[in-house]
């Protein structure tokens, strides 16, 4: 049989090709080596968020005494960690072999490789296709670190199977797995210390991301920026970190959280004339290869590694290949959320890139949840709301860090997705009281000076006469 659509990888891209390409009645075959639902519902998204939840209520309970109420929080990691395995268990269904073969698509589980430009070998069958979409993903980079190879080690593909509370966790990376995992195992109860090469939360905002680490840091965290590990070993109660300058930190348990890859080995891209680098498949605007009948999609195409984005660019597929829609990727307004607590979350060009850019044609507008009524009742004060506009009040990007800064994003990215300044945010009625209301307030500061403006002051006494 020749399919309409045969789709290499079933995690967040490669379900929403196949799902939207079933229910329009195209012949759809899916490949995939591992689990289902790939690396968002087993070993990321779902799993870190759900103990992040769990690391949230027992902070709570632990900060209750500023709200009167007085309880102290016991932790039993076991009940944790079957809490985690319960929500990947309760969306796994969505993403079941079961249902995708209800919705008539042929689910291959195994290894699939291009035969050739117009075929795939798998399972010992081989398969043609009028179109194919990559959809493979990405692991942890694991770095080369002498020793490493040789000692116990989690990444985030292992971290969700550990039942046992570490003792004192060290992560290796300070991005945004390595601070989100760092916190939640402080405050659950482990001694915790993160070593990062460069400096931690780098790719966002550091006015912003300043807020995010005092606030791990005042949790305990002990963060160690600008530190190279020179070497790992492991020892009878765990392992030794051996950093540059001599010092050694031992440790029960360690977490290599240092970026991703993506996973290109074994697809043999070669035989079908794809190319790719070690950043991912080589795509152009509208995600296809240099075989034009194969597109790549979500962390295989080397684009931001986010299910988000993987969501979008299947969208994209779908409208190309099943409608012959044009579709071009550098439209995408994407924005991207960092789930520590306080949250930070960002859009568009920072503070520092749109100065870059655009030099001193900027204006930067704040203002902090600490004046938001919403955030004063909930004693959740942290952070504030940061936007970057340009001429004519034209939004060029928005950084929001405190408690739900990924929903608060949200009407900024809306905002510069439809092309719409900064005065669509001012007219907007939030209701009160919420966090939102520091969206508004902040847009509002673009028309602070009008209010001491000469020229309108003449305008209201010109207007006053007439009246």
């Amino acid at each position: 049989m020749t399919y309409d659509l045969a789709i290499i990888g079933a995690g967040s891209a490669g379900l929403t090709v196949a799902a939207a390409a079933a229910k329009f009645g195209r012949k759809v075959v899916l490949f995939e080596k591992s689990k289902m639902g790939g690396d968002c519902l087993n070993y990321g998204c779902v799993p870190s968020k759900a103990l992040i939840a769990a690391a949230k209520h027992a902070h709570m309970a632990h900060i209750g005494t500023r709200f009167g109420v007085l309880s102290e929080p016991q932790i039993d990691f076991a009940l944790v960690h079957a809490y985690v395995q319960r929500v990947i268990s309760a969306i796994a269904p969505n993403d079941s072999q079961e249902r995708f073969e209800k919705l008539g698509v042929k689910v291959v589980r195994a290894e699939a490789r291009f035969r050739d430009a117009s075929t795939i070998e798998a399972d010992g069958e081989i398969f043609a296709a009028r179109r194919f979409v990559i959809a493979t993903g990405s692991r942890a980079a694991v770095p080369p670190i002498p020793g490493l190879q040789d000692a116990p080690y989690f990444t985030n593909e292992t971290l969700f199977e550990n039942t046992e509370l570490p003792g004192h966790l060290i992560v290796i990376g300070g991005g945004p797995i390595g601070m989100e995992m760092a916190q939640a195992h402080r405050r659950l109860g482990s001694r915790v210390t993160v070593v990062e090469a460069a400096e931690p939360l780098s790719k966002d905002d550091p006015e912003l991301a300043a807020v995010v680490l005092k606030t791990v840091a005042d949790e305990g965290v002990e963060i160690l920026r600008r530190t190279a590990v020179t070497a790992v070993s492991k020892i009878a109660a765990g392992i030794t970190l051996h950093i540059a300058g001599g010092r050694t930190i031992e440790g029960s348990h360690l977490l290599v959280a240092a970026g991703r890859r993506t996973n290109t080995e074994g697809v043999n891209l070669e035989a079908a004339g794809i190319a790719y680098t070690a950043k991912g498949v080589t795509v152009d605007k509208g995600l296809k290869t240099t075989n034009r009948r194969v597109y790549a999609i979500g962390d295989a195409a080397g684009s931001l590694q986010f299910t988000h984005v993987a969501g979008y660019h299947a969208g994209l597929v779908v409208r190309n290949a099943l409608f012959g829609l044009p579709v071009n990727t550098t439209s995408a307004v994407i924005p991207w959320v960092t789930f520590t607590d306080p949250e930070l979350a960002q859009v568009g060009l920072t503070e520092a890139e749109a100065r870059t850019r655009h030099g001193d044609a900027i204006t930067i507008l704040r203002w902090p949840f600490h004046d938001n009524d919403r955030a004063q009742t909930d004693a959740v004060t942290n952070g504030l709301v940061k936007a970057v506009i340009g001429k004519r009040g034209r939004i060029l990007g928005a950084g929001i860090t405190g408690a739900g800064a990924g929903e608060l994003i949200q009407p900024w990215v809306l905002a510069m997705g439809q092309g719409l300044g900064v005065k669509s945010l001012v007219d907007m009625v939030p209701p009160y009281p919420t966090r939102g209301e520091a969206n508004r307030r902040a847009a509002l500061e673009y028309y602070a000076g009008l209010a001491t403006n000469p020229w309108i002051r003449r305008v209201m006494d010109l207007v006053a006469k007439f009246r």
